[in-house]
């Protein structure tokens, strides 16, 4: 239309930063449309940026140096006012923020649970004697051997598109998996739903924390972005995500420790689920509480002392020696 009186308010544009992978670009789409439908007048621009963990795509996520791999980069172009907002999934998140930004927003959540992508669709119970499952998450590989003790879990890096493309092999490079296991809400974002060969319940495997919501990132001093931001903000998937990643952080777990947390919404009470076990999968131990929606660090807090009195600080030791 025609720019009318006061035009520097005719045009604003706002930056959102992301990864570049075509799940977060899906992913931060969805919350530009979202903003859009609020604030029709405002140009909501997504800029790509290479993080440390797109780089270094070979080498496993465990063994990455420090946190954040798939976040750091993305958080300097915050800090330094190049982007005025960014798009996470919640997972890729460290529990501790740099000095001077927030989590403005938590948009609805997708679908918490993780899901098996199998070569032939078989359910996992179905899958033959020392069956080979990707994943290079210590918190799924220890849940699925306390399943199946006799699963050989592999490494595989790589966004879902590589993972799935892994799985099913190629001239090049014939299959060394017989089944993956991914995050249900990248498979459902990413247009994958009819690969899902079983989706587990969280009695059978805990998500990580903050698993299938995302994460509108922002400078705390910006308040006209967090306002805005704030539009899309779903109270109890916000709730959920403080309450989770409070758990991991009062445990003091890092990467590299199986540590599984669920918080869902129970009348107007909040459950939190909490999961610290060996890498082995052999000894777990587990514990839940309730509290009201806006007490998540009290319930994390709750949580995390049940676990530690079960002797969660061992396991979470041995994981890490």
């Amino acid at each position: 239309g025609k720019a009318t009186g006061g035009n520097e308010m005719s045009h604003k544009k706002i930056v959102i930063a992301t990864r570049g992978s075509a799940l977060a670009l899906k992913q931060t789409q969805l919350v530009a449309d979202l903003l859009s439908a609020t604030f029709p007048a405002i140009e909501f621009s997504i800029e790509v940026v290479r993080t440390k963990g797109d780089t270094l795509s070979d080498a496993p996520l465990s063994a990455m140096p420090g946190r954040g791999v798939f976040v750091k980069e993305i958080e300097d172009c915050l800090v330094r006012g190049q982007a005025r907002m960014a798009v996470h999934s919640m997972k890729d998140l460290p529990t501790e923020l740099p000095p001077g930004l927030c989590i403005a927003a938590v948009p609805e959540r997708a679908d918490y649970r993780d899901v098996l992508i199998s070569g032939k669709m078989l359910p996992l119970e179905n899958m033959p004697p020392e069956a080979v499952i990707g994943t290079g998450s210590p918190r799924r590989k220890a849940q699925l051997l306390a399943i199946r003790p006799d699963l050989r879990i592999e490494n595989i890096r790589g966004n879902l598109d590589t993972r799935i493309a892994k799985l099913r092999g190629t001239k090049a490079a014939p299959v060394r998996y017989d089944a993956i296991v991914v995050a249900a809400a990248g498979c459902l974002r990413a247009g994958y739903e009819g690969e899902i060969s079983e989706y587990f319940p969280p009695e059978l495997i805990l998500p990580a924390a903050g698993q299938g919501a995302l994460a509108v990132e922002c400078r705390e001093d910006d308040l006209e972005v967090i306002e805005i931001a704030r539009s899309i903000n779903n109270p109890l998937a916000f709730s959920a995500a403080q309450a989770e990643r409070a758990l991991v952080r009062y445990l003091g777990g890092g990467c590299h420790t199986p540590i599984a947390a669920l918080a869902t919404a129970e009348g107007a009470n909040l459950r939190l689920r909490g999961a610290v076990l060996s890498p082995d999968g052999k000894r777990a131990v587990r514990a839940e509480s309730s509290a009201s929606t806006n007490q998540p660090e009290a319930l994390a807090n709750d949580v995390a002392k049940k676990l530690i009195s079960l002797g969660a600080r061992d396991l979470i030791r041995e994981s890490e020696a």
